[in-house]
């Protein structure tokens, strides 16, 4: 049996589900998230609606893999409506900048033009400073999402490190060429 399938999922105070057939959706005081569930998987409220299961019907290879999926993703929307996700960026390189202009997220990173983002209405970005930018929601998948699309247009280089990267992410450095004078 799946060990992260099996794993009750504790409501937290001011966080409420509602099941549906294919849907669950979590409302807390961040937001609210709206998980995918395979039809097979049952969910069942425990102790009054304080403790949330994923049960499954049979020990089918499909339903067995199922099982922790579902239960990681009602766990994971559970948590954000709680206390919300958070992803923080690093802009390294001279005049690379970010900064806000109303909805939209400006980066001048060494192109000829600035490259501007939407921001989704279930997310806030913020540029604490010009070389830090903190996204943050309630659906992890999302912040992750956005941020991973932030860092694509200028990832780190693995000779002077410029570019964007994860606060806590280590670029592995490569030495440069070295230019020695040849006797022939």
């Amino acid at each position: 049996m799946s060990r992260i399938g099996r794993k009750p999922i504790t409501l937290p105070a001011g966080v409420s589900v509602k099941i549906g057939k294919t849907s669950v959706e979590v409302k807390g005081p961040h937001g609210t998230v709206t998980a995918a569930v395979h039809p097979s998987m049952k969910l069942i409220e425990d102790d009054g609606g304080k403790v949330l299961r994923v049960e499954r019907p049979n020990d089918s290879k499909l339903h067995r893999s199922m099982h922790g999926l579902t239960r990681s993703l009602v766990a994971s929307a559970v948590e954000g409506v709680h206390t919300p996700y958070k992803k923080t960026l690093e802009i390294i390189g001279v005049g690379y900048t970010a900064k806000m202009q109303g909805k939209k997220l400006t980066l001048a990173i060494g192109f000829c033009h600035p490259v501007d983002f939407d921001i989704p209405d279930t997310l806030t970005v913020e540029t604490p400073t010009n070389q830090r930018i903190v996204v943050s929601g309630c659906d992890k998948q999302e912040v992750g999402q956005f941020a991973a699309n932030v860092r694509r247009v200028r990832p780190p280089e693995p000779y002077n490190g410029k570019g964007i990267r994860y606060l806590d992410e280590r670029v592995i450095r490569k030495a440069g060429k070295s230019f020695v004078s040849g006797d022939k």
